[in-house]
């Protein structure tokens, strides 16, 4: 019989041109960090179900259903050795990684204890043409883990995504003749051509005494830094630093030192990642840069076809996304979310605004950081002008170097507000000191707020007052923000145009916007700190003239998974601590995870890799960085 894996009307594919194009992809995505023989094994194993006559039957045309992938997670299994951890691979590939489960399951189960028990067809013709690949190095390396369970855990699922990724592609390159229209982007090294030219004129500056020469003196040692052995890096930066060229730069020049695949932006707001995409398509050219998070469809138009494609699996060399989806492919068990993750290996991980890490699943978060450093050969950037204080936090110790040259003295130097405590008002009382004021930022924390405060002004006649929240559209805040930079920049005389904005949080952390002054409700230090960037931001007004005000409001309002931040940060401000000071931030974290230490890992994802016991699809479910409580309209 000719066996066969796919067809497309006379065209035939045969299961073992299949499993022989699948295994060399999967060999290739694993060998980036050294675990090829694996690859290839998990490749030529994954379909040898489709021996079965039964399933020959089907792909001839017979209605009838089939189950394909059981048969070689069952030959693993009957293996031994190092082979059964390729079982729940090669089983999943279509349905997903599963739960252990329990010894009751029966064979009628998703689990890994059910799909053993199952009744398969026989599909042992596969040993007339496929020859079982040996295993030659051990999953992970055991003197160098000090959660082996979370690992090995680790390794499957990155397994699960070669193998995933290597079959959707073998699979399309026969469906489409090898026509698909998949473009790469060019090598890292043309890239990192294109930015030095683009900056050719920055690194002339020698000043050391000037906001563009401090910027510059970041900028090079970022480069220099470029150099420097893989592993965990911090760029703090204060507000107006330069740090998203400054970034690219070292990420660029480090990836072509170490012959890395790509870099990767990790990013909390769909805003800041509009803004610094739209950067680095500016410098490295729109081919290159791939923005992949939920306000970016790239089916409506036939030209971006290879930006979709791409965004499947990652195959560009930069890719800019949320701390969503990046976090929640690590620990999904669908194979249409795993099929990046073997993209993740060996890059640059640039974590923008670190700060933002989820702090309810900050320590698996943190977990499959290590992991990607210390056995998939990549280096992480901690990158924020608020760094969390992540050391004590880590599993393993770990030398995390500074890329900022002298830190302390650049803060100091890009110090351009005062800090000014105003007590508990009303929202009365705020309306009216607003309404005193021609040109202000007003964050508040709740969207409630920020649309009371706004009626509030415009009901008394105020105007050219905007508003801002997540309430709104992301079309709608763009147009939003457009009016308001637009209103900053024209002058009446010598004087500012008013212009008062009233917003959330979502203008604090890389939105660029320039006011007179900012009033921020109590909140965490560093979303006040990052809501003082928002004022006198290129540094033309005296930092004594340029205030910062910080208020309680005297009536309650329900803020969930705020409470804690406004503590810590009431504290410190009690004590006396300045804010603008690097010291303070790390206090402050410090003492804002000791008081959450209980729920840094508040749904035990850790604990659904314990030994013998690996429950993918349960923590899938459970790791959920936005709880959703929604229907799909």
């Amino acid at each position: 019989m000719n066996y066969i894996a796919h067809c497309d009307g006379e065209r035939e594919q045969s299961i073992l041109e299949h499993l022989q194009g699948t295994a060399e992809k999967a060999k290739d995505f694993a060998e980036v960090f050294e675990k090829g023989d694996w690859g290839y094994c998990c490749g030529m194993l994954h379909d040898i179900g489709k021996y079965s006559d039964k399933f020959q039957r089907r792909i001839r045309g017979e209605e009838i259903k089939v189950d394909h992938a059981t048969a070689g997670a069952r030959v693993c299994m009957e293996l031994g050795g190092m082979y059964p951890f390729l079982e729940m691979c090669i089983a999943g590939h279509h349905a997903g990684l599963s739960d252990y489960g329990v010894s009751t399951d029966t064979g009628n189960s998703s689990t890994t204890l059910g799909r053993r028990k199952k009744k398969i067809e026989d599909f042992y013709a596969y040993k007339k043409e496929v020859k079982i690949p040996e295993l030659k190095t051990s999953p992970v390396n055991v003197e160098k883990t000090k959660d082996l369970n979370f690992s090995l855990s680790m390794f499957t699922r990155m397994m699960y995504s070669c193998l995933v990724d290597a079959d959707f592609l073998d699979t399309e390159e026969f469906m489409t003749e090898e026509r698909s229209g998949r473009q790469q982007g060019q090598e890292i090294q043309v890239l990192l051509d294109k930015l030095e030219k683009y900056i050719t004129e920055w690194l002339k500056n020698t000043e050391t005494e000037s906001v563009n020469g401090r910027r510059t003196e970041i900028l090079k040692a970022c480069l220099e830094n470029g150099e420097r052995e893989k592993g965990l890096f911090r760029l703090t930066v204060p507000t107006g630093g330069g740090k998203t060229v400054a970034s690219l730069a070292f990420a660029l020049r480090h990836a072509v030192k170490h012959h890395m695949k790509r870099i990767i932006y990790v990013i909390p707001y769909t805003s800041i990642i509009e803004q610094n995409a739209a950067v680095f398509r500016r410098i490295l050219g729109d081919e290159n840069v791939l923005e992949n998070h939920c306000n970016i469809d790239y089916e409506e138009a036939e030209e971006l076809k290879p930006m979709q494609l791409a965004s499947e699996n990652w195959d560009k060399p930069v890719v800019v996304t949320t701390n969503v989806q990046f976090f929640e492919s690590l620990f999904s068990n669908k194979s249409s979310k795993c099929r990046k993750l073997h993209n993740m290996a060996n890059s640059v991980i640039i974590f923008d605004e670190a700060q933002m890490l989820p702090t309810d699943y900050l320590i698996p978060c943190l977990a499959v950081m290590e992991e990607l450093v210390q056995n998939y050969h990549s280096s992480l950037v901690l990158c924020t002008a608020t760094q969390p204080a992540l050391d004590g936090l880590f599993r393993n110790e770990w030398n995390i170097r500074e890329l900022c040259p002298r830190k302390e003295e650049q803060f100091q130097y890009f110090t351009r507000t005062s800090f000014r405590t105003i007590g508990r008002i009303s929202e009365d009382e705020l309306v009216e000191r607003l309404m005193e004021e021609e040109q202000i930022l007003c964050i508040v924390n709740t969207k409630a707020r920020a649309q009371s405060v706004y009626e509030k002004l415009k009901g008394n006649g105020k105007e050219h007052v905007y508003h801002l929240s997540t309430s709104m559209y992301p079309k709608h805040r763009m147009s939003v923000l457009q009016k308001v930079r637009e209103r900053l920049k024209q002058k009446e005389g010598e004087c500012r145009k008013s212009c008062i904005l009233i917003a959330t949080s979502l203008v604090e952390a890389g939105v660029d916007l320039d006011f007179h002054s900012v009033y921020r409700q109590l909140a965490g230090v560093d979303s006040m700190i990052q809501a003082a960037g928002r004022c006198n931001r290129e540094g033309k007004q005296a930092a004594e003239d340029s205030n910062v005000y910080i208020f309680s409001l005297a009536e309650r309002e329900y803020m969930p998974g705020q409470r804690k931040q406004m503590d810590v940060a009431n504290s410190l401000m009690n004590r006396g601590m300045d804010f603008s000071d690097p010291e303070t931030v790390e206090q402050y974290f410090r003492e804002l995870y000791y008081l959450q230490r209980n729920v840094l890992d508040k749904k035990n994802i850790m604990g659904e890799f314990k030994k013998n016991s690996y429950n993918f699809s349960t923590a899938a479910k459970e790791f959920k960085l936005i709880e959703e409580n929604t229907i799909s309209i």
